[in-house]
């Protein structure tokens, strides 16, 4: 579940090992780049962490940001 914290958009996401978090990572980029909006990330073995904002909004939340993180659902779901 996303969670609304200090003007971004946040969620950590965990798999089964390394090679599933960075095959997630993967797909997310795909779909990051031809929505020309990245998200702030990081991954440890199996667990990515996932914040989004807005540069051109004063690093604040918009519709950029939720769009991307029903993608990022998606993507998580299959």
């Amino acid at each position: 579940m996303w969670k609304e914290e200090n003007n971004q958009l946040k969620r950590s996401f965990q798999f089964d090992d390394f090679v599933g978090a960075f095959a997630f990572m993967t797909r997310v980029a795909f779909a990051a780049e031809k929505m020309n909006h990245h998200p702030k990330w990081s991954n440890v073995f199996n667990k990515v962490e996932v914040t989004l904002f807005t540069h051109d909004a004063n690093d604040c939340i918009t519709d950029k940001d939720r769009k991307l993180s029903k993608e990022i659902d998606k993507i998580y779901e299959n």
